[in-house]
This record gives structure tokens, C-alpha cells and sequence, in this order.
């Protein structure tokens, strides 16, 4: 069924917003978690419990005096945080986060996402060319080719899912999950190889530990943000912030699911008044956020549990171990899908 456009809007500025309260959601809960996982309380002075604190550091970066380096392109410099933020909130037009709940239900919906998050790289790479610093410069230049080595793996690991399910329609890939009975039918259990290496590859295309070498605060100070202050530095992190919280929904989406209930038939059948109601809504976005919220507390343990990679060994495992792997994988599916779906 087709939305109304001004129920569309509706929907979109919904969506926008909760990305934007998440990525504050997800700053505390990072303090928070990675505080009890070192023995200290984390942030506990302003508001209950230290919720206010993003808030707090908000107000702080907005007032925060805007300081472009002698020699930098300012143009490029303004832009690049700017189109950081703007790719990470395009994304969520095409995750559908119930049924029939989705912005954009576009037949080549992966390739789109895809696309997009390709483009990220733009907005790294330009802040460090546009700072004029060497710290910036070699923070940029190692996204990008940390980006351009774990896309090719990410890309093959979702090509296997589009082989399994015979369409680029991101919402065709969560209902094509339900064919098996219970959970059977997810991704996970029918491509295992390609769910690990794209949650792998996921950490890469975050910049999060252990593969955050773009920052890399012991190297490069701070990396393609060194020469950022104020509201520039603020729209850095809110990217980082969301692009994370949009890994987790890509992993639960296309591995795990997406907005399917475990055991949904099951229920239905139990309650059958449930059948094409609101409620049954409202329990399939609970039941996407609960494994979004495992894979966003699965990013802050493995952060606070593994050592940074060295860069050799980033494109070692990038090139040498990932990408044959994901190449074999991808071909392994091709060769099942035609054997089974010939018979």
C-alpha cells in the first residue's frame, strides 16, 4: 500500500530525528558501557545517571569557537563534515523498520546503500586533503584505502545474499528470511561466511576499533578531524555515531532478519487478530531494535577487548585473508543456487 506524500514526510522526519536523539543515545551508552567494562562509573554528573552528558557536550561544541587552519581550502574544509552527515542520513530512507514501514522500497535498494556509503569515503578523504596537516592528510589517505580494501569483501558478502534471495529489494531480502521455519530461514544460518565477513567488514567501513587507523589517537593525534573544532567537529561524530548505529541495522537486516519476529508464524497463528494490525508493527520494530541493540553493544565489546591492528596487518587481513575468502564464499552460494533452484 502507498503512503499518502504528507504521511511520507511525516514518516522521514520521524526517522531523521531518531537517527539524530540514537547517536546521542549511543554516545552515553558508549561512556557508560565502556566505564563498566574498566571499573569506573562513567558520566554521572549531569542529569540522572549522567544522561544529559551528549546533550551537555552538544551546547558545548555549538559555542565552541569554528577555527579553519592558515592555508586550508575552506570551502572543502566546511563541506566535507557537511557530506559526512548528509550520506549517513540518506541511508535510513531505504531500511524498512516494519512492514510496509519504509521510505524508499526501491528494486535496487542494496545497490543504492551500497552506493552511498561508497561515497563516505569522499568526505574523510576531503577533510584530510583540506586541512593542510600532515596528522589530517595521513588520516584521510588511510581511510581510504582501508574503505577501498573492505568494500570489495562487504560487496561480495552482500552479492551472496542477492544470489540467495534473487533481488536487489532490500524489503524482498527480509521477507524471503521467513521462508524457513522459526529462525531457520534467516541469512546467518543459510550463509554463515558471508554474515561474519560482513560484520567484519562492517567494523572496517565504521572506523571502529579495531580498525580504527583513520584516528588512530596515539599516531595521527585524531586523523581527518585533527584541525576540526565546534559545530564541524560535532557533525564528524555524529556521522561516526550514526553510520555505526546504520551498521547495526544493515547486519540485522540482511543477516539476522531484519523486522521478522522470531517465530512469527507461530504467533500469528496463535493470535490471529494480530494478523495485519498496528500492534503486529509495533512488535516488529521492537524486534529489529532488539538486534540492532545487540550488534551496537557488540561494536562498544569488541572496541573495549582487542588491540588496534597495525596497518600491515589491516591490509593483510583485508586482501589476503577476507577478500579470497568472501571471492569463494560468493561462488560456493552461485554454484548452490543454480544446483537447487535447477532441479
Amino acid at each position: 500500500m502507498d503512503l499518502p506524500f504528507w504521511l511520507l514526510a511525516l514518516v522521514a522526519f520521524g526517522i531523521i530525528n531518531f537517527m539524530l536523539i540514537s547517536a546521542s543515545v549511543l554516545v552515553y551508552a558508549e561512556r557508560k558501557v565502556s566505564g563498566y567494562m574498566q571499573n569506573r562509573p562513567g558520566p554521572n554528573r549531569v542529569g540522572p545517571g549522567g544522561f544529559l552528558q551528549p546533550f551537555a557536550d552538544v551546547f558545548k561544541l555549538v559555542f565552541k569557537e569554528d577555527i579553519v587552519p592558515e592555508g586550508a581550502s575552506r570551502f572543502v574544509h566546511s563541506l566535507a563534515p557537511v557530506l559526512m552527515v548528509v550520506i549517513a542520513m540518506t541511508v535510513p530512507a531505504l531500511i524498512p523498520f516494519a512492514r510496509g514501514v519504509v521510505i524508499v522500497d526501491s528494486s535496487v535498494g542494496v545497490l543504492i546503500i551500497l552506493a552511498l556509503t561508497s561515497i563516505s569515503v569522499y568526505g574523510v578523504t576531503l577533510a584530510g586533503w583540506s586541512s593542510n596537516s600532515k596528522f589530517s592528510l595521513l588520516g584521510g589517505l588511510r581511510s581510504s584505502a582501508q574503505m577501498i580494501s573492505y568494500e570489495l569483501s562487504m560487496g561480495l558478502a552482500v552479492v551472496s545474499v542477492v544470489l540467495i534471495t534473487g533481488s536487489l529489494s532490500v524489503v524482498e531480502i527480509v521477507e524471503h528470511q521467513s521462508a524457513g521455519a522459526a529462525v531457520l530461514g534467516w541469512n546467518v544460518f543459510r550463509n554463515p561466511i558471508g554474515a561474519l565477513i560482513f560484520v567484519i567488514t562492517a567494523f572496517a567501513e565504521t572506523n571502529r576499533a579495531p580498525f580504527d587507523l583513520p584516528e588512530a589517537e596515539q599516531e595521527l593525534v585524531g586523523g581527518y578531524h585533527t584541525e576540526y573544532s565546534g559545530m564541524k567537529f560535532g557533525m564528524f561524530f555524529l556521522a561516526e555515531y550514526v553510520n555505526w548505529f546504520l551498521a547495526s541495522f544493515l547486519i540485522a537486516t540482511l543477516f539476522f532478519g531484519g523486522y521478522l519476529i522470531p517465530f512469527e508464524p507461530q504467533l500469528l497463528a496463535a493470535v490471529p487478530m494480530l494478523e495485519g494490525s498496528v500492534w503486529l508493527g509495533v512488535l516488529q520494530f521492537v524486534s529489529l531494535m532488539v538486534k540492532v541493540s545487540f550488534f551496537v553493544f557488540l561494536f562498544l565489546w569488541v572496541r573495549w577487548t582487542l588491540p588496534r591492528f597495525k596497518y600491515t596487518q589491516l591490509m593483510h587481513i583485508g586482501w589476503k585473508i577476507l577478500l579470497p575468502v568472501a571471492l569463494v564464499n560468493a561462488l560456493a552460494i552461485a554454484l548452490l543456487v543454480v544446483l537447487f533452484t535447477s532441479v
